[in-house]
């Protein structure tokens, strides 16, 4: 692709339409700090991307050089930085930082410097986060983490010691505990898996782990004595095996190489004890793109794919995927280096895609002309009325949801004014109580459960 070099002049970029490659996607929202320092190595002042949704608000979560910030994305066209937390090393040195959510904590770690384990409390969101936990003794470095929320486990991937990966167990999230060092503890890993055991990245689902782990992908068992189930340590246009994310059936594995000029690959991981390979898929006529990180949500796996950008590819037939979307998120050249897009998160309720670029920060993304299924989540599920509203609010149900879920009102900075627990399934919620101390201005009106949130914006008089 062109690279259209420009000047950011600003911070933050609310709203912004860029004039760089695109298909069936723009930019909502863009975040940047020009005081960040960029590090030494990649001159990236950002990292990875994460999300987190709670209350029918939506966060996003990104890491740089000095630590992890926190915004409230609910409505991208007035995005709040909600709070940050100062990594415990910070600076030019710093260029990978990892992060995974469980249980309403957020797990950080870094991989370089004087680094340690991070976890902050999320329940205090939308007003703050709280660091609860800030040790080295467990974890000190490290490329990436990964938490299998159904087994309530961690794994801790490589870092730049001798420790290659880690399992812990998150019985007490607020204190995890070393169930294996796997170099150290299982006697086959070391001469089994990668180099001397290293694994880069993984993905791992009720003690089922895919080990990517450089030469290879490795899928191991954790649930009791671990048990090696399948490895891959050949197959079509390999390269550096870098990271993969599991289909949400089990069935397709989508693994990355992050090596100039090779594709992903589609797997078929039905039967682990014949993996099959499906097909490439990835840049065309750029013999130095690379891949970086890839998820799959649904039909669809979206790729951060570097200086090209993202990427958003059909998998409905993972034998033929199909490019739906990209954006170039990225000015810089590719010298066969490593920078621009570093991180995808397409889970928000809205549809809404958070990326991440090296050097130009934090992204929120419209992706419904690309991801059939994302605009039907924005059409409106209830009415509300009068608006404006002076003392209370009738709230209508178009659909039946079934079961429980919450009405909340609050402020443009996510204060929280009114909220009330719905049971009945076909909802008609009359007489809401407004406070008559409240302000007047624009408001907020969720309706949410563990599924779905939407939100519309009222007016108080």
């Amino acid at each position: 692709m062109n690279k259209i070099l420009f000047l950011f002049a600003c911070l933050t970029f609310p709203g912004i339409s860029f004039s760089q490659d695109s298909l069936n996607m723009s930019v909502l929202y863009n975040w940047q700090d020009p005081s960040l320092s960029k590090s030494s190595l990649y001159s990236n002042a950002y990292n990875e991307v994460w999300g987190y949704a709670k209350d029918g608000r939506e966060y996003a979560i990104i890491g740089t050089t000095r630590g992890t910030h926190f915004f409230d994305v609910t409505n991208p066209s007035s995005v709040v930085l909600v709070d940050f937390i100062q990594g415990r090393d910070t600076g030019r040195n710093i260029v990978h930082r990892d992060y995974h959510d469980y249980q309403g904590y957020l797990y950080m770690v870094s991989d370089e410097g004087n680094a340690s384990l991070q976890i902050a409390d999320l329940s205090f969101l939308p007003d703050s986060v709280s660091l609860v936990y800030d040790q080295d003794t467990a974890i000190k470095l490290s490329h990436n983490i990964f938490i299998d929320s159904a087994a309530g486990k961690l794994y801790n991937c490589g870092g730049g010691n001798s420790k290659k990966f880690g399992v812990f167990s998150l019985a007490n999230p607020l204190s995890p505990q070393l169930l294996f060092q796997c170099e150290n503890d299982i006697s086959w890993w070391g001469a089994t898996v990668g180099t001397g055991g290293y694994v880069h990245d993984a993905f791992a689902r009720n003690d089922t782990v895919f080990c990517n782990a450089g030469d290879g992908l490795y899928v191991v068992n954790f649930s009791g004595t671990p048990t090696l189930l399948a490895s891959l340590t050949s197959y079509p246009d390999i390269g550096y095996n870098h990271s993969g994310w599991l289909s949400e059936d089990g069935s397709i594995y989508a693994m990355g190489d992050e090596t100039h000029g090779k594709k992903m690959k589609m797997l078929d991981v039905s039967n682990l004890s014949s993996i099959q390979f499906l097909d490439t898929v990835g840049v065309s006529g750029d013999n130095n793109a690379i891949l970086h990180n890839q998820i799959i949500r649904g039909n669809y796996v979206y790729v951060a794919y570097y200086y090209n950008g993202v990427f958003v590819y059909d998998i409905s037939n993972p034998s033929s995927p199909v490019l739906v979307g990209f954006y170039d998120t990225s000015t810089e050249f590719n010298y066969r280096s490593f920078k621009g897009a570093w991180g995808v998160y397409p889970f928000l309720p809205s549809g809404n895609l958070l990326v991440s670029d090296m050097q130009k920060g934090l992204f929120v993304m419209d992706v419904s002309q690309a991801v059939v299924g994302v605009q039907e989540l924005k059409q409106e599920r209830f009415k509300v009325y009068p608006n404006p509203i002076v003392s209370e609010l009738n709230v209508v149900g178009i659909q039946d949801f079934g079961g429980e879920y919450t009405v909340s009102i609050t402020d443009v900075n996510g204060k929280l004014v009114v909220k009330e627990i719905i049971q009945n399934s076909f909802m008609r919620v009359n007489n809401i109580k407004i406070p008559s101390e409240i302000p007047s201005g624009v408001y907020v009106v969720s309706i949410f459960n563990s599924t779905f949130a939407e939100s519309i914006k009222i007016i108080k008089n």
